[in-house]
């Protein structure tokens, strides 16, 4: 694999450190900022709102070569952090976590058409998972790290962390990825023609339902890992890496099992996952239930994010950048209608049972949807021409 998939892929770690990070410290906020738990899972709800305005950054920077593009959604990301660990007021925080989140669609949509067009079409899938195994393992060592030091140090100084990280992460651009240039010249509306197809919203319905099903779920982790597991604030931080660990093994696995069979391989993940959300609702007190299921639920959850965004690469054609953001923004919009979805059942019943009831619902809905998808899309992708990169940078 090219080593401009490590810099795509060291990117992807800053940013999916601090798309996860109050997950693990939403207690904090919740008794910092003086606000209910089903009000403090907002930060997350911000942040998917973020994602979905996405595709209008991407498009703003269609004709900019691909590395600038890169590199100005790092800035973006990095200034965003930066505002989040000053916050004055839980507004504040929100809106940070919202402009900041532009930037994470951009960037994943962007990265995962670049990381197409440094490979061979048959290792497109294996391509996108190396990236998105920054974001993995942002999960294995980002969200525990972070939630540690939030409790040692404050939740703004995880903030700080993750800017430091953004830093890095630009100067691993600035010196691996290589320079490129179009095969074809972008222009707005071939970027747009693909949209034009009904099919394609489907197939983003599909990653919006079946993905956000998780999210209904795990936006409440920590609470209910400590209010009804019975585990310590202090176990949170490795039951967290059990989860991260899922994340990578799920994410590896399904990047090669989607190379062979893609629609197999997502039907599969999303049966899972939704049988998983089931047991945890009517097993989250038992430890000996719940610790297998953590890992069990980052494997099949995260696992879908390769075969999600490869199928949604079979729609685009000249444009496929933005389509690969809109993908993106649709899972944006899937934690958020999970998150909200969460909010609203806990804070109605105060049931974590229920809330998981209603994400392994929300999953399978997603299945049904993404059948259909599947049913009617084309068979090839069609990304093999969109950028050729150069040897010098």
């Amino acid at each position: 694999m090219p080593l401009a998939l490590l810099a795509l892929a060291l990117g992807a770690f800053a940013i999916g450190s601090t798309e996860f990070l109050t997950n693990g410290l939403l207690s904090s906020l919740s008794g910092e900022f003086d606000v209910p738990l089903a009000q403090a899972g907002m930060v997350t709800t911000a942040y998917a709102l973020g994602q979905m305005c996405g595709p209008v950054l991407a498009l703003s920077l269609l004709r900019l070569p691909t590395k600038r593009t890169l590199l100005i959604l790092m800035a973006i990301f990095t200034v965003g952090n930066f505002l989040a660990s000053i916050s004055p007021s839980f507004g504040f925080l929100l809106g940070s976590r919202f402009v900041t989140a532009w930037s994470h669609t951009a960037f994943f949509g962007v990265a995962s058409v670049a990381a197409s067009g440094l490979v061979p079409a048959k290792k497109q899938a294996s391509a996108i998972a190396l990236v998105f195994t920054g974001l993995t393992l942002s999960m294995l060592l980002g969200m525990p790290l972070g939630t540690l030091i939030g409790q040692a140090a404050g939740w703004r100084a995880s903030f700080l962390v993750v800017t430091i990280i953004s830093l890095i992460s630009v100067a691993g651009l600035v010196l691996l990825l290589p320079a490129d240039r179009k095969l074809e010249p972008a222009s707005y509306r071939q970027s747009l023609l693909p949209f034009r197809n009904p099919l394609l919203w489907v197939a983003l319905s599909a990653t919006s339902i079946g993905f956000g099903g998780l999210f209904a779920s795990f936006t409440f982790i920590e609470p209910m890992l400590t209010q009804v597991s019975g585990f310590s604030s202090g176990q949170v931080i490795w039951l967290l890496g059990i989860y991260g660990a899922g994340l990578v093994v799920g994410n590896t696995l399904s990047g090669k099992a989607a190379d062979r069979a893609l629609v197999r391989t997502t039907v599969l993940l999303l049966l899972l996952l939704a049988v998983v959300l089931a047991v945890v609702a009517f097993g989250a007190s038992y430890k000996a239930v719940v610790i297998p299921a953590l890992f069990l639920l980052g494997a099949c959850g995260f696992g879908l994010l390769t075969p999600l965004q490869t199928f949604i690469l079979r729609f685009a054609g000249p444009g496929s950048p933005l389509v690969g953001t809109a993908n993106t923004a649709a899972l944006g919009a899937g934690i958020m209608l999970g998150s909200l979805l969460g909010g609203l059942i806990l804070d109605s019943s105060g049931s974590f049972t229920a809330v998981n009831l209603a994400a392994a619902g929300m999953t399978l809905v997603g299945l049904v949807v993404y059948v259909v998808a599947a049913s009617t899309s084309p068979r090839k992708p069609r990304t093999q021409r969109l950028v050729q990169f150069s040897a010098d940078s």
